[in-house]
């Protein structure tokens, strides 16, 4: 490549990267300048930072690559992020110590056993009724519902009110910005904090507006922007669930190999999470000037992680740009890294390794049923729509 056919510019088009093109930008970007400056425009200047050791040794310097100014690339006319200093993704330590400690428990290994017998149920009928059909769009009809149904028992979300709560997060998180919308599920989740605070119960929103972390109870608004963050992660849930899949249609050979070796599938899972990488950039704000690679970072700089890049760096992964149930060893970045590493990853894995074992009894072969429709975003990437036909085992 040169940088006359693929620029660095492509990275915040949201073209290069719905078709893909930014993947060859990545991959220049690795060899000739791993810690690139882009010029104000659209955005407001910062730095890239593609390499996989480099993206690691950011994520783990909390206290020079702050996250509380905001961790996504915003228009420059946009200001900042209205949640900063208030949210698990948006705050340092110690506050995001004491914000993780609020929640941990319902995101930990124990919490998510007692979760895999629901998970389990709930993902055997969506797939059974897909395989029913022999096709499906498999973002709507299995990946977006799995993963709304897990996150909203686990923070308590009452069963007659989840098809309201799907549908308004799907209309705020997945299909646009609608204002309207965001209201709605604003004042739901009003609602429903007050609900918890007159009875408590054993979930994520009561723990939210129960907890106090460093002695004092959180604000409305604090727990507001945690309930809301929270529910939109599930849109990393079903793109990674979807690209899960996407990947093995795509593969045939290596779905016949997770068939034929089921002792495969925690690797798998891992694979899937590499090649998907759903989660395609993470910001940082430079506390103090810092050199990186041999560039100077000044004060106040912004630094954007590309995680798919690093996750395809040819230093760590031997064949990056080949989908490998069986590669070992794994040390994708798929979940980020130090203080921020991501509270889900257990539920992640989770589902995902349940999917699988699923799907390799109920579906003999995995075939693409039309177009897949990426998602337009340099945020996130995997299918906005998955068309598939499960031929049944």
């Amino acid at each position: 490549m040169s940088t006359r056919s693929v620029s660095p510019d492509s990275l915040v088009s949201v073209a290069a990267h719905s078709s893909g093109e930014v993947l060859e930008a990545w991959r220049w970007m690795r060899a000739h300048d791993p810690v690139h400056w882009h010029p104000g425009g659209e955005f407001s200047g910062f730095w890239s930072v593609t390499r996989h050791a480099d993206v690691r040794a950011v994520y783990q310097d909390a206290a020079i690559f702050t996250s509380a100014a905001g961790v996504l690339l915003r228009p420059a006319d946009r200001g900042g992020d209205p949640g900063g200093g208030m949210t698990l993704a948006l705050t340092d330590p110690p506050r995001h110590r004491d914000l993780r400690a609020v929640v941990a428990e319902w995101f930990g290994a124990r919490s998510v056993r007692a979760l895999v017998g629901l998970m389990r149920e709930t993902t055997r009928a969506l797939l059974r009724r897909a395989v029913d059909r022999g096709e499906c769009e498999f973002v709507r009809d299995v990946a977006a519902p799995l993963s709304h149904a897990m996150i909203c028992r686990l923070m308590g979300v009452p069963d007659a009110d989840r098809e309201s709560v799907f549908e308004w997060s799907s209309e705020a998180f997945h299909r646009g910005t609608s204002l309207t919308t965001h209201h709605e599920l604003a004042r739901y989740f009003v609602d429903l904090m007050e609900r918890k605070v007159a009875e408590p119960a054993d979930d994520i929103v009561t723990a939210l507006v129960t907890g106090a972390p460093a002695g004092a109870l959180l604000s409305a608004e604090e727990v507001l922007f945690n309930c809301e963050n929270l529910l939109g992660a599930t849109e990393n849930g079903r793109l990674g669930l979807a690209g899960a899949v996407q990947a093995l249609v795509e593969h045939p050979g290596q779905w016949r190999l997770l068939r034929a070796r089921r002792d495969l599938i925690p690797g798998t899972v891992e694979e899937t999470l590499r090649w998907t990488s759903s989660a395609v950039h993470s910001v940082r704000t430079a506390a103090t000037a810092v050199e990186l690679r041999g560039r100077r970072i000044a004060a106040g700089d912004k630094v954007a992680l590309w995680l798919p890049s690093a996750n395809r760096d040819e230093e760590v992964f031997a064949e990056p740009d080949r989908f490998d149930v069986s590669r070992t060893p794994n040390r994708h970045l798929a979940f980020a890294a130090g203080e921020h590493f991501c509270i889900g990853n257990v539920l992640a894995r989770a589902e995902t390794t349940v999917l699988l074992e699923e799907l390799v009894v109920l579906a003999a072969r995995l075939e693409p049923a039309g177009p897949v429709v990426p998602v337009r975003s340099i945020a996130v990437r995997g299918p906005e729509r998955l068309p598939v036909r499960l031929v049944p085992a």
